[in-house]
């Protein structure tokens, strides 16, 4: 299961105020509250997230904690102690560890509780249980963090990447219909492991820029175009652009402005689901005609007064 980064949620940083996630909170759960968004099931799961990040960051203990131990904040102290415990045990099998963690070398914006995550964080690494044969020194290797920037077009596509991780290239296929904020684990990736210990994993996170000419939201993407007056009331054709293609797309007569049609499977890619596709819904907005004649103006005041 990928992190929820809870601040993200809320959107906002790690220095606000219990103030400012209160106002936070209300003003996205007055947006995605189910009452307001019946029968949409992405509304309903983002909802569900916000209530989770609102009962951790509400609660400055709990905040606390989550700051510290990230995603097990509600185990945290547990694996600390843990942690303290397996260290007395292994200096006891081994004599000496050289002072125990003193001479660990943490990076710049790591605190022990990343290194500590990094060791005993369900990937089977940190010290032997059984006996002193199993104790041998063997750590597994700093997991790696990583962001990816895509554009929407990209993300809707299938296709492959290549970066530098500590000097070494990584190429990754994409599947098509990641979300932003979505993030994937490489196993082995990561840092060496110390002592013939395995590899940390690289863990890789999407963000997905703000598209100028569609939102999207879940599977399904939303668009607005622009038609006349004269398409709106005698109705026509006008061209749609999809991630697809251009289609054309009938209007009917008496359109109004805010009209809102759907094309069905011309939204989003379904992730790692192949030809399964979300929906495009095309909202009409009608432009007005400007520097009318005089004669298009009488032909106005005939329509209005008839």
């Amino acid at each position: 299961m990928a992190y929820i980064d809870y601040y993200k949620i809320l959107g906002v940083d790690k220095n606000a105020t219990q103030d400012d996630i209160k106002k936070a909170y209300r003003k996205l759960a007055r947006k995605l509250h189910p009452d307001l968004n019946p029968d949409d099931k992405e509304a309903e799961r983002k909802f569900k997230e916000l209530n989770e990040a609102n009962e951790v960051l509400s609660n400055p203990e709990n905040r606390k904690k989550y700051d510290k131990y990230g995603e097990n904040w509600k185990h945290g102290e547990e694996y600390e102690k843990a942690q303290q415990q397996q260290q007395r045990q292994y200096q006891s099998q081994s004599g000496d560890f050289g002072g125990g963690f003193s001479g660990a070398d943490f990076g710049e914006g790591e605190d022990f509780s990343d290194f500590f995550q990094n060791m005993f964080g369900g990937a089977g690494g940190g010290f032997g249980r059984s006996s002193r044969g199993s104790a041998s020194g063997k750590f597994k290797g700093q997991d790696v963090h990583a962001e990816l920037n895509l554009s929407l077009k990209d993300a809707a596509t299938t296709h492959q990447q290549t970066f530098d991780i500590n000097g070494k290239k990584v190429r990754i296929t994409i599947p098509a219909g990641v979300y932003d904020g979505q993030q994937i684990k490489l196993k082995g990736h990561g840092n060496p492991g110390f002592n013939s210990g395995p590899n940390g994993d690289l863990y890789i996170t999407f963000n997905i820029a703000v598209d100028p000419d569609y939102e999207r939201i879940g599977d399904d993407l939303k668009t607005k175009v622009s038609i006349d007056l004269y398409t709106a009331v005698l109705g026509g054709d006008v061209k749609i652009n999809t991630l697809s293609g251009s289609v054309n797309l009938k209007v009917k007569p008496e359109t109004q402005s805010g009209t809102t049609v759907r094309l069905k499977g011309k939204g989003f890619p379904v992730y790692k689901k192949d030809g399964e596709f979300g929906d495009l819904f095309v909202t009409y907005e009608v432009k007005l005609p400007t520097n009318l004649t005089e004669k298009q103006k009488e032909l106005f005041e005939q329509l209005k007064n008839s």
